[in-house]
């Protein structure tokens, strides 16, 4: 008869092979992540450049299948389930948009276009958000 201990090495070894684990320990960490909301105040509501951003950062994350990264994203920054439509991101953000562009994450785009434009020194001039704030409480 297998011992607890054997077993457990069995279970392992299986849900490993099956490529089952990580997804497993993501899951589970967005749901401690979702328990430990519960019990803190509740969020504030995103602003509408925390929610572009934070999409732009899902769709990254889902592209290159980061997927257990991005289901930890969403439980935590109070993301809405479903992903945002990509054209209005787009459009949110000013972009156009050709066939080759629409095949990567907007977020590549973007850092393409500030990586190949700028001044005469190479520079780029970012205005901060008029609307953004810090989040509440002590940075984490």
């Amino acid at each position: 008869m297998a011992t607890i201990t054997e077993l457990k090495s069995a279970v392992r070894e299986t849900l490993e092979a099956r490529g089952v684990l990580p997804e497993l320990r993501a899951r589970m960490r967005a749901e401690v992540f979702s328990a430990l909301d519960e019990q803190r105040e509740s969020q504030p509501a995103l602003s509408h450049e925390n929610l572009i951003i934070n999409e732009l950062i899902r769709e990254y994350l889902v592209f290159n299948r980061y997927r257990h990264t991005a289901s930890v994203l969403t439980a935590e920054s109070g993301l809405p389930e479903a992903q945002l439509d990509r054209q209005f991101l787009a459009d949110e953000l000013k972009v156009s948009q050709d066939a080759s562009s629409k095949s990567v994450p907007l977020l590549y785009g973007l850092v393409s276009h500030f990586m190949n434009s700028g001044d005469d020194r190479g520079r780029v001039f970012l205005q901060g958000g008029a609307s953004v704030k810090p989040p509440p409480g002590p940075p984490q």
